[in-house]
């Protein structure tokens, strides 16, 4: 009856643990998208993504079409929107996207849109119990995957956005973000104190690659296909290599000479001027100072003509800090140092017995890098320090299927778009990967020529 007290302290029915991961997931992604001030949303921050309000329609609708006749059926209030928010973009060949701030929907409609598709995928999920309605169990779009494994790649799905959106509004200028209210230690160390980096001996032996189809474990489709790589003995960084050792780079001509560098890497660079990392600022005022000096000078030779951009702030480049750098960048270091970036199965003999996801800078515990020795017991077998979180680690192996591959038949291009020569291979984890995806066996990737991944690198030396 109204008012009975047994109904008002019945405790509420607990989620399944699915659905709860579901929840937190958008709560991550809503929370990221209340950083830019509302005025700002329609802005590109980087040329080669669509407009931040894409990605406010797209996670829903994304959820929408994956779990329409496949979990059950869901109404489309808007089937413009459920195609116009149905997929990013990552050109390969230039073409930039043109489109205009007043090409897109308003932010309340666009919300809205979002918001109906939550109430609609929500009120159909039975809380304790994850099941196929009745009537889909035998629909052969429904046979495609268990909710299961749907509700893992809508979670993963939002997740990665969660990342990649970090990067994007990272290049926002700072007026156009809102500051948090506790401010990140960001503790700086001079540049000539930083730590030299050393090399780790790994002994000959087997890398396994991939999961195998009855593993148990939630994989996207490029993770499957177990296989065992024999490596042979090789030497590797035992920390990613820092701001401190990248300004040796600099400093060296590192950026000014050809021989460190691929045709096609070179001519990239050429073309759009880079002469840094994507996240560094010049220090101007710092430069203007050391010319009064030659000890000043000499001080600015080590670095503090550079600043680092945070997510909201510039401070002085913290010298222990991994650098984060695009491929192609990375790989002229690694041939200037007379050494190389490591292979996939290298990274991952490396990595063997290394702690995953247990202590390290990863699962949006930061929102910066942290200093590449803050983490000891982040440390594999052979002894090598921080493979997991703090920085996707590039790899020389270019993005491809592992054996027996068979693309989600409910996302086809998914891996497959990207198996073109183009993409490379990265592992680890960044500050703003999600734990779930810390799994040794998941593949990130990226172009060659894209500087803005929270992405750094180690390097090796022996055979490949």
């Amino acid at each position: 009856m109204p008012g009975d007290k047994s109904e008002m302290n019945r405790e509420p029915t607990p989620l399944h643990p699915l659905l709860a991961r579901l929840r937190d997931a958008r709560e991550t992604t809503d929370a990221l998208f209340s950083i830019v001030k509302p005025e700002f949303l329609y802005e590109r921050p980087i040329s080669e993504r669509h407009r931040i309000v894409f990605y406010i329609g797209h996670l829903e609708a994304f959820d929408r079409n994956l779990f329409d006749q496949r979990l059950f059926d869901l109404p489309s209030h808007n089937p413009e929107f459920d195609q116009l928010f149905a997929f990013g973009i990552d050109p390969v060949d230039g073409g930039l996207p043109s489109d205009q701030p007043h090409d897109w929907p308003s932010l309340d409609t666009i919300r809205a849109y979002g918001q109906q598709i939550r109430d609609d995928i929500d009120s159909r999920f039975d809380p304790v119990e994850i099941t196929k309605r009745e009537d889909k169990r035998d629909s052969p779009i429904a046979r495609e995957a268990t909710p299961e494994t749907l509700l893992e790649v809508a979670i993963e799905h939002r997740l990665m956005h969660a990342e990649t959106l970090a990067y994007m509004l990272h290049q926002l200028p700072l007026h156009q973000k809102t500051r948090p209210a506790a401010p990140e230690d960001t503790v700086q160390r001079p540049l000539y104190n930083a730590r030299r980096h050393e090399m780790v001996h790994v002994p000959a032996g087997v890398a396994t690659l991939g999961l195998t189809r009855d593993s148990g474990t939630f994989g996207w489709d490029n993770e499957f296909g177990e296989h065992n790589v024999d490596v042979p003995a090789f030497e590797i960084d035992r920390y990613m290599v820092t701001n401190a050792e990248w300004v040796d780079f600099i400093d060296a001509g590192g950026y000014a000479h050809r021989e460190y560098w691929r045709d096609s890497d070179w001519a990239w660079k050429e073309r759009e001027g880079i002469e840094k990392p994507a996240f560094w600022v010049s220090d101007k005022s710092a430069k203007e100072s050391a010319e009064e000096s030659a000890e000043e000078s000499a001080k600015a030779s080590k670095g503090s003509s550079w600043k680092l951009r945070t997510m909201f702030d510039e401070i002085p480049l913290p010298a222990d800090w991994p650098v984060y750098v695009s491929h192609a960048e990375a790989s002229a270091y690694a041939k200037w140092a007379g050494k190389s970036l490591p292979t996939e199965a290298q990274w991952q003999r490396a990595a063997e017995a290394a702690p995953h996801a247990q202590q390290g800078n990863f699962d949006f515990r930061r929102w910066e890098a942290s200093p590449v020795q803050a983490h000891p017991e982040n440390r594999s077998a052979a002894g090598v320090v921080g493979q997991f979180g703090n920085g996707w680690e590039w790899t020389s192996t270019t993005f491809g299927p592992l054996p027996g591959f068979e693309p989600f038949p409910f996302y086809l291009g998914y891996s497959a778009n990207f198996y073109d020569d183009q993409h490379f291979v990265l592992k680890g984890g960044s500050p703003r990967t999600a734990a779930c995806m810390l799994r040794p066996s998941f593949r990130n990737w990226f172009q060659a020529h894209y500087q803005y991944v929270y992405a750094g690198f180690r390097c090796v030396r022996g055979n490949k």
